[in-house]
């Protein structure tokens, strides 16, 4: 347990930004979901609108430290050829 003051401080704010950063990193996966199930479904077009989507939500993730920005373009880049070769 934290015996000073700015420790205290420390592990509220700690747990603050843990629950915003867990709530940004689900945003994002739920609008990942939203296009792997659009490629599973075999929807071109609604997989195509769904990673316009999710492109700026996941750079957003990684404007706010949620996430690597190398990760961001592995997911966006593997996204964008699932749904190139549906055609």
């Amino acid at each position: 347990m934290a015996h000073h003051a700015s420790a205290k401080k420390r592990i509220r704010r700690n747990a603050r930004f843990t629950e915003v950063n867990g709530n940004r990193r689900s945003r994002i996966r739920t609008f990942v979901r939203k296009v792997e199930d659009a490629i599973t479904g075999g929807k071109r077009d609604d997989a195509a609108a769904a990673l316009k989507a999710a492109q700026p939500e996941i750079q957003r993730g990684v404007t706010k430290g949620v996430m690597h920005r190398n990760t961001a373009d592995r997911k966006i880049s593997r996204l964008n050829a699932r749904i190139k070769a549906m055609s």
